[in-house]
């Protein structure tokens, strides 16, 4: 019934200034709209006015020009006059309704425009709905009321209403995306209207939903290209409250099949399947309510259940459950509960997982879960798009997991079974509801309300990748009693949060094991809570630091505050789960102090030693200088008496020439001037400038060895002490003549040998510099963001990157460094994580990727979630790796330092002999001993005067024997070797590379950037159409101009070839480009002709004619007459490069033996990529990392001088393979990671070989400063360079068979030096011990010294022979190989993956697990389609041994 009254509402009409556009018109009636008791508004921005229906109780028409005047617009009232509103009441019973739908309709109506009221009428049977008939039919109030008729179905009431969804649409970049949507979206049945937003990336859309879903239109979104997220969730999804509770007591009274409601009724709860979307459910509300006896039908989606109060006299559970099952489309399966009968007889139910590759979009999974639950057998499919996994629920009595896995392969996916899953019995009504729980709890971080949560760590090894870390991390989230897992993948470790009721850390590694890692529980970690120091200011007594800690220890999350008022400083030990170092700074400032962070230094930061030598050098320099003047001096003093006296000058000739030269007068007896004055210079080069030598000696005597540092300071200390006590004793006595005293060594042979030592630190202090260039790799600072429920930004700002916590979202903005790890969580990009892979592809980021701190982020603004933060990151892990390998290699027992080993007990025991033989020739023949002693004083003893000769010659061989230019001969050699290497390209840091590169035994090459260029480049470009409708040049014009926008490194490369190939700059113009990552692009390509024109001059037309399609030998190559392009057209041409799953998109069929020629490519490793113009498949482009020519040299080279040669790389295994065969190497590691380099290097050192390691990245640093040799390419990054001990300039790999050689012939050199030496000195040392005194040659006191002036000067002459050095060219080295180089098959290259030996084979490492190792595509991440590489993988013959695991194979797959 229904009248008609001048009621409550009013019209009125404002005029409105300041519209400018629709957006205006939108807020305007979006603000004044949703005000209580307006009706509705109609705003025009034509006229400039609104029209607002109201309720005049409420508003006004100047309350409602006030309200629009907030918005921000003029409200004028001049005309405006209210005039009522003619309103309806009409009422709807309410009779067998339930409340919940009485409350539906209510809030349902209560939303409609144009519906004033909505009263219960005054009998309580009905509703009294009042509403402007102007603005809403009595259909309309019909529709909305049609619940309420009584056979009508309980839920969804509002069917026919309209309702307004709002969705996030991600990947719109221009206008022309907007219109896209708002065309496609808005054609389709039940879209009312769409408005779509560029700027918020939103789109509002008005919908029926009895006609259309939201999931269909977020569905018709990502066909036309663009990802959806309803952000407010449709309506009538919502359960009320009451059902909620039926629901749940229905899950746990589970052996209660039925529970009485009323008398005659029971509630039964059914297991649907089949059901896809909201439509399906109507369907069966609408059905089975219509039953005799059915009372209410509640079916929800989420859960996939029926619950259906009834009566079982008229109709039974079986009948209903047959009734759901006739329903058209007959796709439903309805599962009876299952009666509380003995174990034995229930059904089985097995879950299968099947690893589903190359689905795209929600039509895949709807696709895949419609087929599969039709199949006989199967209870329940569900598939998940983002994790690549299907999960079915079947019989395992009537199908077979493998059976599923073959249907899914049927409908053109790939799929794969993880393991044998086991079949397990389980009451089939468990509700799907309590695993959806157990699965967010795991997936949950936060910590439950209990406290019985415990973390661990375990230590993981064997690692290789990140799909390594997502297994791990998804397997261990599946076991019960697991609330979390964080999984590091450089460091090597996993926290794991557990309850410790349920399960024990011990467990948690067994399953790990169990999936094929090694696993061990570490027991002290140090890692569990983080630990803070802060420089507090401003505080100024005892209570202030009171106030700070005992307000720091209420906090959540300090465990421990300790503030030194006297330092400033804090200690703070958190739980970096709960709380960090930017909330802890953030709780300091609140109370009006200020903090900051302490910049640590960096540990290991290598102490310069080469101011220290310079230091020694220079003071003993400074000494030396006179000291050596003087025995110049005595020298040619000496020489002079000599030449006057005819050689026979007797010694009282000399002793009366002495007395008179001023330096030979005695201040005191026994005392002269010379002496006085070499003694004060000597006493500081001893003890200032030999320091060192003492603190190295010292050192090594400790260690029970002699180095050259001992035989150093025995020298000198003997001859300063034997100098001193010689002076002392003759000054005693008095002496006339003065003793031959040794002050000259210590600082001759401290400048020499100091002057060797800082020569060698300038070289070698480059290296330290490694460690401070890696950590410049690293953002400074990061942009930490606050984000709303519905993920849109509330807030940013700028935070130093220690601040940043775990679990803080951080902004990055396209070109942006990563400042930490993170997983992504809004967002679509390409990262380049050439740092740390040393792979120059860029990697697609999307939500749920995981980033690494110090890759760039290219084209995308990515929101991403910070997972390791400060010294957990990879970066900081390869810095520590660094620091580790530069710490722990042993140092290099240098060549000297061998020789003196032998020399020092050779020395000390000729001396030793000396004196034995003295005293003994002295007791026998005491003449012989008084004729040769001078200075005898007839006032001593004879025996007295026996051992003091005996002494004196013993320390004189000691004396002389050491020999300066020791010091000179490595470093001089060095010196010049590293010089000549410069010149030649080779940069060499130091002796110990020099010295240690002719022992290589292994060479260990990088793949990406050492054996290849490491950037990607056109191999061949294979033509498909006919050559007269589409000439190659036109072909490559077209294609050069659509690829010069992508920022990827395969279009630069397309791009590159195709500018070389025209001889050309300049391309013609492209428009609507758009990539999509890991697929392929699309643009329109035009102004292509001015390029031809040129370029189609008389030859190249004849050329034309003779178009080879194909470089197989099998096609004939396509004659044609050649037709004279005369006419120009300037067309444009829509045109596709991709791999085949973007051409299969676009509707273009790939033809098998295209499929074939690609796959071809791919088992090289190369990338091939499709080309169509104006759908038509035009051409394939394959597109490799190019081999350096000269790098098969290089390892045949290297192979011929009887090295072992290793290839190592990041990269799958089917590439490293390809390209291992290429150059000729037989051994590879494959897919591994930085610290697996390290620890390779290791190995092979451990198996007692000397390694040097070539590589480029930061990823090989770690390894290159393991490595006995480290070997960096020029063109690499900055900290490869650093930690590398010898650098290629020229980016040449024959530099290293040319510093190896030069090594060789350096080493070669330094010995030289040595014999040179030495050679002097062993001269010396008889006639220091007398041997000679009967022929009358007697040492004199500047033998000493000329006999080190001499080897000095030979020393350094003959390292300067090294400057004649050439290294070897190419020619040469191919002439020197001659024919013994053939190239090596594939199946001669052997493969290991990851860390090969420490990977423990597992029950649980599948098939499938090789599978992925395998099928990993060589750029995976790229334009390679999953589809095509494990399709090849299958179909490759000489691997199929690897897939089946054959026992030949099983040792190289590992």
């Amino acid at each position: 019934t229904g009248h008609q009254k001048p009621g409550l509402a009013d019209r009125v009409t404002l005029g409105v200034e300041g519209m400018t556009c629709g957006s205006c018109v939108q807020s305007i009636k979006g603000r004044i709209g949703a005000l209580p008791g307006v009706f509705h508004i109609q705003v025009s921005l034509e006229q400039s006015n609104a029209t607002v229906t109201y309720d005049h109780t409420r508003h006004s028409p100047e309350s409602l020009a006030e309200a629009i005047e907030d918005v921000g617009f003029e409200c004028s009232l001049t005309n405006a006059t209210s005039a009522p509103v003619q309103t309806e009441t009409k009422v709807f019973s309410t009779a067998a309704c339930s409340t919940d739908s009485i409350q539906q309709a209510r809030s349902t109506l209560a939303q409609t425009e144009g519906v004033v009221e909505t009263q219960e009428s005054a009998d309580h049977r009905g509703l009294a709905v009042t509403s402007v008939p102007s603005l809403v039919s009595a259909e309309r109030l019909g529709d909305v009321m049609s619940c309420l008729v009584p056979d009508a179905h309980e839920g969804p009431s509002s069917r026919s209403s309209v309702e307004a969804v709002k969705m996030r649409i991600e990947g719109m970049v221009c206008l022309s995306c907007t219109t896209t949507i708002e065309g496609k979206i808005g054609k389709l049945k039940g879209i009312e209207k769409i408005k779509v937003s560029l700027e918020s990336q939103e789109a509002a859309v008005l919908y029926l939903p009895c006609v259309i879903m939201v999931d269909e239109i977020v569905n018709q979104i990502e066909v036309a290209g663009f990802k959806a997220i309803a952000k407010s969730k449709p309506r009538q999804l919502k359960l009320s409250a009451s059902e909620v509770e039926r629901l749940l007591s229905a899950h746990k009274q589970e052996e209660k099949v039925s529970e009485p409601c009323t008398d005659s009724s029971i509630t039964t709860v059914f297991q649907l399947t089949g059901m896809h979307c909201k439509s399906c459910v109507v369907n069966i509300q609408d059905n089975i309510s219509k039953l005799p006896g059915v009372s209410s039908v509640v079916v929800s989606l989420e859960n996939r259940q029926a619950t259906i109060q009834h009566n079982p006299k008229q109709t039974s559970a079986v009948e209903l459950q047959k009734a759901i099952e006739a329903l058209p489309p007959g796709d439903f399966k309805a599962i009876l509960p299952a009666s509380p009968v003995p174990g034995f007889l229930q059904p089985l139910v097995s879950v299968a997982e099947i690893h589903i590759e190359g689905m795209t979009c929600g039509s895949c999974v709807q696709s895949i879960e419609g087929m599969i639950s039709q199949k006989k057998g199967v209870r329940s499919a569900q598939v998940s798009l983002a994790n690549h996994q299907g999960t079915f629920e079947y019989d395992p009595l009537v199908t077979t997991s493998e059976e599923l896995r073959a249907a899914v392969e049927d409908m053109g996916f790939d799929a794969f079974l993880p393991g044998n899953p086991s079949p397990s019995v389980r009451s089939s009504s468990l509700s799907p509801v309590w695993s959806a729980v157990k699965e967010n709890e795991a997936e949950s971080d936060a910590e439950p309300a209990t406290n019985t949560i415990s973390k661990c760590f375990i230590q993981i090894g064997g690692m290789t990748c990140a799909s390594c870390v997502a297994n791990i991390e998804r397997n261990l989230k599946n076991e019960h009693g697991v609330h979390s897992v964080l999984v590091a993948l450089m460091a090597g470790k996993a926290e794991v949060r557990y309850s410790p009721s349920i399960i024990d850390p011990q467990r948690i590694a067994e399953f790990i094991r169990e999936l094929g890692f090694t696993a061990a529980v570490m027991e002290d970690c140090d890692g569990s809570d983080g630990t803070l120091e802060l420089v507090v200011r401003g505080m100024t007594c005892a209570s202030c630091v009171h106030k700070i800690e005992s307000n720091l220890m209420k906090q959540k999350g300090i465990l421990y505050a300790s503030v030194a008022l006297a330092t400033n400083k804090a200690h703070i030990r958190h739980d970096p789960e709960v709380t960090g170092p930017r909330d802890v700074i953030r709780w300091i400032e609140n109370l009006g102090f200020t903090a900051s962070l302490v910049k640590k230094d960096r540990p290991g930061s290598h102490l310069d030693h080469s101011c220290e030598w310079k230091r020694s050098f220079l003071i003993s320099l400074f000494f030396c200088v006179p000291v050596m003047g003087m025995m110049i001096y005595m020298i040619i003093v000496d020489h002079q008496i000599d030449t006057s006296h005819h050689h026979n000058a007797t010694a009282e000739d000399r002793e009366k020439y002495h007395s008179t030269m001023f330096l030979e007068k005695q201040l005191l007896p026994g005392l002269s001037i010379m002496n006085l004055i070499s003694f004060l210079f000597c006493v500081p080069v001893q003890f200032i400038g030999g320091r060192y030598f003492y603190g190295q000696a010292y050192k090594a005597v400790k260690h029970r060895t002699a180095n050259m540092d001992v035989l150093i300071v025995l020298a000198t200390t003997i001859a300063f002490t034997y100098s001193v006590v010689i002076l002392l004793v003759a000054m005693v006595e008095g002496a006339k003549v003065n003793p031959i005293t040794f002050f000259d060594t210590p600082p001759m042979l401290f400048v020499f040998i100091s002057l060797g030592r800082w020569l060698e630190q300038i070289a070698k202090s480059k290296t330290s510099e490694a460690l401070s260039k890696l950590m410049s790799l690293q953002a400074t600072e990061a942009t930490v963001v606050t984000l709303n429920d519905d993920m849109s930004v509330l807030s940013e700002e700028q935070v130093d990157v220690e601040l940043v916590q775990r679990g803080d979202v951080v902004k990055v903005v396209p070109g942006g460094k990563f400042p930490v790890d993170g997983r992504v969580i809004e967002g679509h990009s390409m990262a380049d994580e050439s740092l740390i892979t040393g792979e120059a592809m860029p990697v697609t980021k999307k939500p749920g990727s995981t980033v690494i701190a110090g890759s760039i982020n290219q084209n995308g603004s990515l929101l991403i979630k910070a997972t390791h933060v400060g010294t957990d990151t990879t970066l900081s892990q390869i810095v520590k790796l660094v620091e580790e390998a530069q710490t722990s290699k042993a140092p290099i027992q240098q060549f000297a330092d061998k020789i003196s080993g032998y020399f020092v007990p050779f020395i000390v025991g000729v001396s030793f002999l000396t004196l034995v033989a003295w005293i003994l020739i002295g007791f026998v023949n005491f003449p012989l001993v008084e004729k040769y002693f001078p200075g005898y004083d007839k006032s001593i003893s004879e025996a007295e005067a026996v051992i003091r000769f005996a002494f004196q010659a013993s320390i004189t061989v000691l004396c002389i024997a050491c020999p300066c230019s020791l010091g000179l001969a490595t470093p001089t050699a060095v010196m010049v070797g590293t010089g000549v290497g410069a010149q030649n390209g080779i940069l060499i840091k130091g002796g110990e590379p020099l010295e240690m590169a002719h022992k290589i035994q292994s060479v260990v090459f990088d793949k990406t950037g050492t054996i290849t260029y490491g950037a990607p480049k056109v191999v061949q470009v294979k033509m498909l159409a006919e050559g007269n409708r589409m000439p190659r040049s036109k072909l490559l014009a077209i294609v050069g101009t659509a690829e010069n926008n992508s920022e990827h490194p395969l279009g630069a490369a397309i791009t590159k070839y195709c500018k070389q190939e025209l001889a050309t700059e300049s391309l013609g113009t492209c428009t609507d480009f758009q990539a999509v990552p890991g697929c392929g692009i699309r643009c329109l390509v035009s102004n292509t002709e001015n390029l031809l024109k040129r370029d189609d001059s008389e030859e190249n037309q004849h050329n034309a004619a003779l178009i080879q399609i194909s470089d197989t030998s099998s096609d004939h190559p396509l004659i044609m007459d050649p037709q004279p392009l005369t006419v120009v057209q300037t067309s444009s041409f829509a045109v596709l490069i991709g791999n085949r799953e973007w051409m299969r998109r676009n509707a273009l069929q790939v033809r098998a033996d295209m499929d074939e020629a690609m796959t071809e490519h791919e088992k090289r490793g190369r990338t091939a990529v499709l080309v169509a113009v104006d759908n038509e498949l035009c051409a394939m482009v394959a597109i490799a990392d190019m081999v350096k020519p000269e790098a098969e040299l290089a390892v045949h080279t290297l192979t011929a001088m009887g090295l072992e040669v290793v290839l190592m790389t990041g990269d799958n295994s089917k590439t490293a393979r390809a390209i291992a065969a290429q150059v000729g190497i037989r051994k590879v590691f494959a897919e591994v990671l930085p610290s697996h380099k390290v620890a390779k290097v290791e190995q092979l050192q451990l198996a007692g070989k000397r390694v040097a390691m070539v590589g480029d990245g930061v990823n090989d640093s770690p390894a290159l400063a393991m490595a006995d040799v480290g070997i960096a390419i020029g063109t690499g990054t900055d900290v490869a360079i650093e930690a590398a001990d010898v650098v290629l300039i020229s980016n040449d790999l024959l530099d290293v068979v040319g510093s190896i050689d030069l090594s060789k012939k350096t080493v070669k050199r330094i010995r030289i030096n040595f014999v040179f030496a030495l050679i002097y000195n062993l001269v010396g040392i008889p006639v220091a011990a007398g041997v000679f005194m009967p022929v009358g040659l007697v040492l004199q006191p500047w033998m000493g010294s000329a006999a080190m002036a001499a080897s000095s000067v030979s020393v350094v002459l003959s390292s300067l022979l090294l400057k004649c050095y050439t290294k070897p060219s190419a020619e040469k080295l191919e002439r020197r190989l001659g024919e013994v180089r053939r190239h090596g098959s594939l199946s001669e290259v052997s493969v290991h993956i990851g860390m090969g030996e420490l990977r423990r084979p597992s029950s649980k490492l599948s098939l499938l697990d090789r599978f992925v190792n395998y099928s990993r595509a060589s750029i995976n991440s790229l334009r390679s389609d999953k589809h095509s590489m494990n399709s090849m993988a299958l179909s490759e013959p000489d691997k199929h041994s690897l897939l089946v695991g054959d026992a030949h194979c099983e040792e190289e797959i590992i």
